[in-house]
Order: structure tokens, then sequence, then C-alpha cells
């Protein structure tokens, strides 16, 4: 590891230490599984994982939290906490990540404080800084702490020390609530979340690496890495994508000609 990522990540160590203890918001992605490895290596038995159950979040990286906990000895809480029953979130407003950040972060600190716990923390990184980022503020309202922020510590550096450290994620695709694939003022509803998931575990079942499926009414619009286009345009691959989507409930299946970028939906509030 490069000297400058030691120093980071001994800032990160100290950080998470000065707390004593914490819960962990924890969806099984790179960062939080990062953070959440990184606190339980500091604080042992003080921290606590805590994983959100609602429709926009896919059974598998619900299943791969919970085995990742399970196989480094880590105790894990499932809350239920259902985006769709907040109100407007349907509406999908262009704040539509605060509300959801606020009612989940009010239930890991009542959870944390049930466990005697002195801290709340997650997992946003240096990169969440230079996008619209709704959530934040609810974290920032709620006394949330952000440890990789803290230690200015991007995406790239914390999957090069997860490599280090040989943590399973550090090559895993991006991931993010499936709610974010809705054009902003379109509705959320369960029968679209599943439309989505089912489209996206299909291109991940096909291999394709990272994937966005943004829904845009009926029509799907893919977002995959650049180097994987031809792939997706071979004639088998393309008939089975543009098949199965259409059995899926879609109208219309396009190809983002930009290929994978985060927060693509944001490019129209800018």
């Amino acid at each position: 590891m490069l000297k400058e990522l030691q120093k980071k990540y001994r800032e990160l160590q100290e950080y998470i230490r000065q707390a004593g203890s914490a819960a962990i918001a924890f969806s099984g992605g790179v960062d939080s599984t990062f953070l959440l490895h990184t606190a339980h290596d500091v604080l042992g038995d003080s921290v606590i994982a805590v994983t959100a159950r609602s429709c926009s979040f896919p059974e598998r990286e619900l299943n791969e939290a919970r085995a990742f906990c399970a196989q480094n000895l880590i105790a894990h809480v499932v809350c239920e906490s259902e985006e769709l029953e907040i109100e407007g979130f349907r509406q999908n407003p262009i704040n539509r990540c605060y509300l959801c950040k606020r009612e989940l972060f009010e239930k890991i600190w009542t959870i944390a404080k049930d466990h005697g716990l002195c801290a709340v923390m997650e997992g946003s990184n240096l990169d969440d800084n230079g996008d619209y980022r709704p959530g934040l503020q609810a974290v920032s309202e709620l006394g949330v702490l952000s440890p990789l922020r803290h230690a200015e510590l991007s995406k790239a550096e914390i999957r090069e020390i997860s490599r280090e450290l040989g943590l399973p994620t550090w090559d895993k695709q991006s991931f993010a609530c499936l709610s974010s694939r809705f054009v902003y003022g379109e509705t959320i509803s369960e029968e679209k979340l599943g439309m989505v998931d089912r489209a996206e575990q299909l291109l991940l079942d096909l291999g394709f690496h990272q994937v966005r499926v943004r829904l845009h009414g009926t029509i799907a619009r893919i977002e995959i890495d650049p180097e994987e286009f031809s792939k997706l345009t071979s004639a088998d691959i393309r008939e089975t994508v543009y098949s199965q989507l259409k059995s899926f409930g879609f109208s219309y299946v396009t190809m983002d000609l930009m290929g994978y970028r985060t927060g693509s939906m944001n490019e129209t509030i800018r």
C-alpha cells in the first residue's frame, strides 16, 4: 500500500476508534463493506451492522450482506425500511434521497441506542461530494458520521485498500437503490421496481459487470461500461436482452451511448 494511502487508512482507523462504538449502515457494497470491516477491526464487538430491507433493495444484495456478517462474526440487524410508505416518496421528487435517508438513519439511531452504541456511521466517500446527494443533508442533520469522507478516501482508493485487505467486494460493481433508476417526477411503484430489478439481474447473469437500467415511462435505458458495448450489441445477447425486457413490461429497450456513469438522472437538474 502506498504511503499516502497508509496515512489515510490510519486516519480512518483513529477517527473510528475515537467514536468508541457504532452502528454501521451496511448495504454490502464496496464502501460500506470496507467501512464495516475497518470498524469491526478497530472496535470489535462494539460494532453492529444494520441493513434495511425494502423493495428497492434486491434480495441478492441482502443475502450478500448477511453472508459477509456471518463469515466475519459481526452482529447484524436487518430492519424493515419501506421507502414507498414515506409520505411523498412515491412521487419521486428531486429530494427523494433525503426523504429516504432521513427515515432510515432515524431507525438506525434507534437501533444504535437500543444496543448502547455511541455513534451511527455511513459509507459515503470523497467522490460523493461532487454530485447531487440530498441524502447527505439527512446525514448532517442527524449527526451521522461519514468516516470515509473524513479521511478523504475516494472510491478508487477504497477499492485499492479493500484489495490489499482481501475483501471480496474490492472489485464489486457499484450499486445504488433501485429507486435511483427513475427519472425525477415519475411515480415509483413496486411493479416498476420489480421490472428494473429483473432487468439488471438479467444483465448481471449474462456477465456484464457494471449495469444500470434507467426507467423512463416504460422505456429502458441501459447503461453499461463502454468496453462491453460490443457484447450487448452482438446478435444473440441483443435479442435475448430485448425479448426478456419486453416480457418484463418494457415497451422499448435502448442503450445509452455514453455508457455507465453515476448519477446520470441528476444531469437534467444541474
